[in-house]
C-alpha cells in the first residue's frame, strides 16, 4: 500500500497538491495529512479525482515519526520536521519506509511525500 502524505498552507488548492504530488511520481492508494487538515477543500477535491480515501493522522502519531527532511515551520507547527513524511509513514503503517522523500510544489504552497507498507 502506498500513502501520499500531505502538508500544506491552509491557501493551498488542487493545483498546488497536485504539483507536489506529481513530483513524487508515484499514484497512492490513499492520502494522508495532519489531523484538521483533511477537511481543506483542494484536498478533497484531489482524493475524489484519484478516487482514494484520506486518513486524518493524529498530531501524537505526527510527531512520533522520524523524518528524512526537516522544516522549521513544520516542526514549529506540528511537532515534526516534516507533515507529508510523518503523515506518510504513520498511514502505510508500521515498519512503512519512505519511497519518495517530501516534494514540494512549484508554488511552495504544499508538499507531498510517498511511503510503503502494509497500512495501519
Amino acid at each position: 500500500m502506498i500513502a501520499a502524505g500531505f502538508g500544506f498552507r491552509g491557501s493551498a488548492d488542487t493545483d498546488s497538491l497536485r504539483a507536489a504530488l506529481a513530483a513524487c511520481g508515484a499514484a497512492p492508494d490513499l492520502i494522508a495529512t495532519a489531523m484538521g487538515k483533511e477537511k481543506s477543500a483542494g484536498l478533497r477535491r484531489l482524493a475524489e479525482e484519484l478516487g482514494v480515501p484520506i486518513h486524518a493522522v493524529p498530531l501524537g502519531l505526527l510527531e512520533a515519526q522520524k523524518t528524512y527532511t526537516y522544516s522549521p515551520a513544520s516542526h514549529a507547527a506540528h511537532g515534526t520536521g516534516s507533515v507529508a513524511e510523518a503523515a506518510a509513514l504513520a498511514a502505510a503503517g508500521p515498519g512503512a519506509r519512505l519511497i519518495s522523500a517530501r516534494q514540494i510544489s512549484p508554488d511552495r504552497m504544499a508538499t507531498c511525500a510517498m511511503a510503503e507498507g502494509d497500512g495501519p
